[in-house]
């Protein structure tokens, strides 16, 4: 066989990796003539796993449809913000999630929550954890939705199965029943299931006014505050600071 057709060959298989190592090693030939059979197969075949693990990655990224491109290296530790770097290192841990424990990120306008749980979201893309970020608006927007084309259940489904849900911007207005009732579906899915994270300028103790029913309330809270982790921060906000650097 020429090592054309074996080429071709394993691009049909689907092996990008394994065929640009390959291409790599007959085109170094002295680099790798040195080596054995089994050393330079351990190379193609560690190019291949590679390549397809940043693929992996990419995709996740995509699919989770992040705000920003954060990351846990550009997190600020300020003292006056309330955020501990041993705290953050818990949370870039995966076994919260792996126990589908809960995440609630409360504070002020402006204290960087969205930048935190973006930071947080990509880290976990990048160990294969599967993630779908939204504003809790344009959530309940996408809702209405499908509700009208028909694919209600078919999104219920998909976003029961992701690994981590992050609902931003919470409690920003009240809930309509048909919100209600679709947060109960999404909290109801998820209850030691899956984890949810949830960032919201309002305080926790008020979150029970922002759905409305009592009831209703009682049963959707009850699903995501009791086995949260909950995490608040603190300290002016980070635009101004942006604002006086930006002018100085």
């Amino acid at each position: 066989m020429s090592t054309q057709h074996l080429i071709e060959q394993l691009r049909e298989l689907r092996l990008p990796g394994f065929v640009n190592a390959l291409e790599q090693q007959l085109q170094q030939p002295n680099t790798y003539n040195e080596l054995g059979f089994s050393d330079r197969l351990a190379l193609l075949v560690n190019q291949e796993s590679t390549s397809r693990h940043n693929k992996k990655i990419e995709r996740l990224v995509k699919q989770a449809k992040l705000r920003l491109n954060a990351q846990l290296s550009d997190i600020d530790y300020s003292p006056k913000r309330g955020l501990r770097k041993d705290t953050l290192s818990q949370l870039a841990q995966t076994e919260w999630i792996e126990r589908h424990r809960n995440l609630l990120v409360v504070g002020p306008t402006g204290t960087g929550k969205t930048f935190l749980v973006n930071a947080l979201a990509r880290h976990y893309c990048e160990h294969g954890i599967s993630v779908r970020y939204y504003r809790v608006k344009r959530l309940f927007d996408a809702l209405a939705i499908t509700h009208g084309d028909g694919t209600y259940g078919k999104w219920l489904t998909q976003i029961s199965k992701t690994d981590v849900l992050i609902l931003d911007d919470w409690g920003l207005e009240g809930l309509t029943q048909s919100q209600r009732n679709d947060l109960l579906e999404i909290m109801d899915d998820r209850h030691n299931a899956k984890s949810t994270i949830v960032a919201s300028q309002l305080p926790i103790e008020h979150w029970h006014d922002v759905v409305g029913d009592p009831t209703l309330a009682d049963a959707i809270l009850d699903r995501l505050i009791h086995n949260a982790y909950k995490l608040k921060l603190s300290g002016e906000s980070m635009r101004k600071k942006d604002v006086a650097v930006d002018l100085a």
